[in-house]
């Protein structure tokens, strides 16, 4: 019978430091070798998480830009969605982006409207990670596979207002963490793209284990057999699944150490 392991990154396997610690390693790789599948969903750049991988030290599917993109363990894309482009350009007008930091994902990486040093520092110690300063505002919207806003809760929840005002249905838009707010193609999500991977591993879905923290991560835990909430989870992602277990913190390993009593290693 085979299993798959699907977890999210900030929040949920990484530390606060954003780092992959030595015993969450261990004990993917133990699982690795165990026959188990392994997948990572974030919201993060495909070309960032590579690098988490590779510290990991495991062969995994990669759900990133929150479902926009999957790749195989092989780096083979294997689903992308992007933006429309008309919509792509609305969205990173002054109108919706006054008071945050403007960002944008493209496959060849990630684009910010200024200089934030501090932002690399803090989340992409591991992968090596970085950005291209754009004037995203006159950007043609093309290949675009999310939009991100970084800023004070406040004004993201007045920016997401706005926008499902605007546009509705005609996205999906979503909060990484407090203060990201992630805007997607309507028909993106962690948990679509989870069941497009188990579909192509022929993995029941009862057989599937997520772990998740955030707002962003209630599709992916909808889809899973077996869903946890972390104990430093978001109260909308404990709200939305009120029967998951809820486990430990990302700094108490609470990932790995849940799955080293499911697996019993």
């Amino acid at each position: 019978m085979q299993k798959m392991i699907v977890s999210d990154l900030d929040g949920t396997l990484l530390d606060h430091e954003h780092k992959v610690d030595a015993f969450t390693a261990a004990t993917f790789q133990a699982l690795a070798l165990q026959g188990v599948h392994l997948a990572i969903a974030t919201g993060r750049h495909f070309l960032d998480v590579q690098g988490i991988r590779e510290t990991l030290g495991v062969k995994a599917h990669l759900i990133t830009s929150n479902g926009a993109r999957v790749h195989d363990p092989e780096n083979n894309e294997i689903f992308a969605e992007n933006l429309a482009p008309e919509l792509a350009r609305a969205l990173m007008q002054p109108e919706f982006s006054n008071g945050s930091l403007l960002n944008a994902y493209v496959d060849a990486g990630w684009l910010v409207e200024r200089e934030c040093p501090e932002l690399v520092g803090v989340y992409y110690k591991d992968s090596g990670f970085g950005y291209q300063v754009t004037d995203l505002k006159h950007h043609n919207g093309e290949d675009i596979a999310k939009i991100l806003y970084i800023g004070d809760h406040a004004t993201l929840t007045a920016i997401e207002s706005k926008i499902i005002d605007r546009f509705g249905d005609q996205i999906y838009i979503t909060f990484s963490a407090d203060d990201c707010l992630e805007v997607m193609a309507p028909t993106v999500s962690k948990g679509h793209a989870l069941t497009a991977v188990l579909a192509r591993l022929s993995i029941d879905a009862e057989h599937c284990y997520a772990f998740g923290d955030g707002q962003n991560d209630i599709q992916l835990l909808a889809v899973a057999g077996h869903p946890f909430v972390m104990g430093n989870a978001s109260p909308k992602l404990k709200a939305a699944h009120p029967n998951a277990p809820v486990i430990g913190s990302n700094d108490e390993h609470g990932v790995a150490q849940q799955l080293r009593q499911i697996f019993k290693l």
